[in-house]
């Protein structure tokens, strides 16, 4: 999941038109009961489900529950067909890759470091059991983008081959204030650039035999305790024809106080170093030490399940708008200082599939739509937005016929109700007017996103739409809470952020005020309702990167 913008917020990925007309009169709004999303996140996020961890018993349990909420809700299957007829789920083969105890590392000069404390090294997925790599060369690449389109090269033709590359989280424009050199990608909001999965896709097209991540807090836009517990349990991927070209054999982070005594041992000051980063000269840099590494791991394909309800249009059902959540978790992993070894997921993500189920509730008692509604339960998003970008390449409902996604991805209203919304991230859209209208039914005003940094567009499950064109936005309740306004707002996201994010402590409690979750489900309920009984089709605004594939399934949508 994606740092969470604000406590007492839902994320949801809606895509419509710049202004969709007004369908048939629109059918009353449902109850949306609180009680009933504290309760399911309750169970969701107890003990007994273990963490929700993809290909686990746990997975067993929190599949058969889903199913159970669907069926009740009055839903239909809407997965795989098997022998004829839609099941409840959708298959998704994941590559799972852990180690055969600690990597181990070692750099010249510097001595060993260790996994956990120095570096998070995630288990390989480019298809290798064993890696043995001496005195590889460290080159420093700035912040490891190529971007012509912004006539950005950080490489300057450096050959990357049996090379590690070190490079720094977030892109050039982070620490660019104000604008010193021009801000070339855009300002404080991040873009695809400064996310790691661009860094690490990036040197896997170079070649480079590994690359380390430099972590740091406020870039990175969580601490060093989540990146640990994200990435040292075990790794998951799809299934891919050409690993190689996806992932180098060493993939991971570096804290920073490691980084820092790299760069001392090469002569360097590292905040020197990324001051010459942030400006288009930079060139790499090889830095003295050379690194050791070895590992061996156990890499095997396994299956988990995305769970699928489907509620039929009446009259258009080939047409589909789609409601998303991811329901795994991080599952069992290292212990915190309580030896709590069970990262429950209370608001990340049992309250973003309390509230898919709470949705299927009230879709399910209201008039029946012109268009089809699909509730999907994404698996593995925690590993990289894998149950989503599997269905997103083997969808099963047209993509050129899915009208939008909207999905929701926690926290989930834990601080009661707010007088704003915002939208995540800088992504081009036409959706905004019709939100600002429906906000002002509601009473909410528009705040544009309150931590753009932190690249919240491309780190949860409506990103894998986005990519292959259906249009995806994620909206959200604001900061400016009605107990407390934008003061406590911030203080309440700031401490899920440094004390439960991705932590054995993100928890239910019995203090929410989830007195918020009617307004946001009500607000993620008339925007879907109306794309599911209009005609008009979402459309990204001019210049998204994202127009260019929805143009190639236009002819789908007459």
């Amino acid at each position: 999941m994606r740092t969470p913008g604000l406590a007492g917020r839902l994320v949801a990925g809606v895509a419509f038109s710049s202004l969709v007309a007004a369908g048939p009169a629109a059918a009353a709004e449902p109850a949306f009961s609180a009680a009933r999303v504290s309760a399911d996140i309750r169970t969701l996020s107890s003990d007994a489900f273990e963490g929700r961890g993809p290909a686990t018993p746990a997975e067993d349990k929190t599949v058969a529950w889903l199913i159970a909420q669907f069926r009740a809700a009055g839903l239909q299957p809407g997965g795989t067909p098997v022998k004829g007829a839609r099941g409840w789920t959708q298959d998704v083969p994941l590559q799972h890759a852990s180690f055969l105890g600690a990597p181990r590392l070692t750099v010249s000069g510097l001595g060993s470091w260790t996994q956990g404390r120095d570096v998070a090294i995630r288990a390989p997925q480019n298809g290798g059991q064993a890696y043995d790599l001496s005195a590889a060369p460290l080159v420093f690449v700035g912040y490891g983008v190529s971007a012509p389109e912004r006539q950005w090269d950080d490489f300057k033709g450096v050959d990357l081959k049996g090379k590690v590359a070190v490079v720094l989280v977030n892109d050039p424009d982070f620490e660019d204030e104000p604008c010193v050199n021009g801000c070339p990608f855009g300002g404080k909001a991040m873009t695809y650039y400064g996310r790691w999965t661009y860094k690490y896709e990036e040197m896997a097209r170079r070649g480079a035999a590994g690359v380390l991540v430099v972590h740091e807090d406020k870039p990175a836009s969580y601490g060093w305790a989540t990146v640990v517990s994200s990435n040292t349990s075990g790794t998951f991927d799809i299934v891919r024809k050409n690993l190689a070209a996806s992932h180098t054999p060493l993939e991971g982070w570096v804290a920073r106080d490691a980084a820092v005594a790299l760069f001392k041992a090469s002569g360097l000051d590292f905040e020197a170093a990324k001051l010459a980063a942030r400006k288009r000269d930079f060139t790499p840099v090889t830095l003295t030490p050379k690194l050791d590494v070895s590992y061996r791991a156990k890499v095997e394909v396994i299956h988990s399940k995305n769970v699928v309800a489907l509620l039929p249009g009446r009259s258009r059902p080939g047409e589909t708008v789609l409601y998303s959540a991811h329901w795994d978790h991080l599952g069992i992993g290292v212990p915190d200082a309580q030896s709590d070894r069970i990262y429950n997921g209370a608001l990340d993500n049992a309250s973003g599939t309390a509230a898919l189920v709470e949705l299927a509730r009230g879709w399910g008692k209201a008039p029946r739509p012109a268009r089809s509604v699909v509730f999907l339960a994404v698996t593995a998003e925690e590993r990289g937005l894998l149950g989503s970008e599997y269905y997103a390449q083997n969808p099963l409902y047209p993509l050129g016929t899915t009208v939008g996604a909207i999905n929701m991805d926690g926290p989930f209203g834990m601080a009661g109700g707010a007088h704003d919304f915002t939208i995540s991230g800088s992504a081009k859209l036409g959706l905004l007017d019709l939100l600002v209208a429906q906000g002002q039914k509601q009473g909410l005003t528009y705040t544009p996103e309150a931590h753009p940094e932190a690249g919240g567009f491309y780190r949860s499950d409506h990103f894998s739409f986005a990519k292959v064109g259906v249009p995806a936005v994620s909206f959200e309740l604001g900061q400016d809470l009605l107990k407390g306004g934008k003061e406590r707002g911030e203080a309440v996201y700031k401490d899920y952020v440094e004390h439960h994010y991705h932590q054995p402590s993100d928890e239910w409690r019995a203090d929410w005020d989830l007195s918020g979750v009617p307004q946001a489900l009500g607000m993620v309920y008339a925007v879907g309702r109306q794309l599911a009984d209009g005609h008009d089709w979402p459309g990204w605004g001019p210049g998204s990167e994202f127009t260019l594939e929805r143009d190639k399934t236009a002819t789908m949508r007459k």
